[in-house]
């Protein structure tokens, strides 16, 4: 009777091993489809389409290269604007501004931005500080940053890639 009972004991401890085992198994897949694979699909999908319009005179070809070379960003992706051409970055989802060559459009360049756009502006230090009510126009829009460090750019790119949503335009 007692050799029964725990065999009984045995199996129904298994049993209930297995089922707990496959119950959390279940829901780390459950988690993973519906909280990893989206952002990994999001990224890579900004990662592959996302038009990046990249506001920037005598640095252009350094900054290009910095993106392109990352292997990250395709060549055909990044299109290179001037002070004459500012409207052509609304089709682009996302702006890159160097401030030390175009502090005196920045606001032109803000008020570019659709709500969905992400903004970055790269200003290291020897361009100068941002004046306040540049500051208070780009803190006023969405998904706007601000990045001194040219090591830091590629990684805040990243990020709005993720943060912001990819729609063809």
């Amino acid at each position: 009777m007692e050799k029964e009972i725990l065999e009984y004991g045995l199996i129904f401890f298994k049993w209930l091993v297995f089922a707990i085992g496959g119950f959390t198994t279940i829901m780390l897949f459950v988690g993973a489809v519906r909280g990893i694979i989206p952002v990994l699909w999001r990224l890579g999908k900004s990662l592959y389409n996302r038009k990046i319009a990249l506001y920037v005179g005598n640095e252009a070809t350094s900054l290009k290269l910095a993106l392109v070379d990352s292997k990250l960003f395709k060549d055909k992706n990044i299109d290179i604007i001037g002070k004459k051409e500012l409207d052509k970055g609304r089709d682009h989802s996302m702006m890159i501004v160097y401030y030390p060559e175009f502090k005196d459009c920045i606001l032109e360049i803000i008020a570019l931005k659709n709500d969905s756009d992400s903004l970055i502006v790269y200003a290291p230090s020897y361009g100068g500080r941002i004046e306040d009510d540049v500051l208070n126009a780009i803190n006023s829009k969405r998904n706007s940053i601000i990045v001194n460090f040219r090591g830091r750019l590629l990684n805040d790119i990243l990020i709005s890639m993720i943060t912001t949503n990819y729609g063809k335009k």
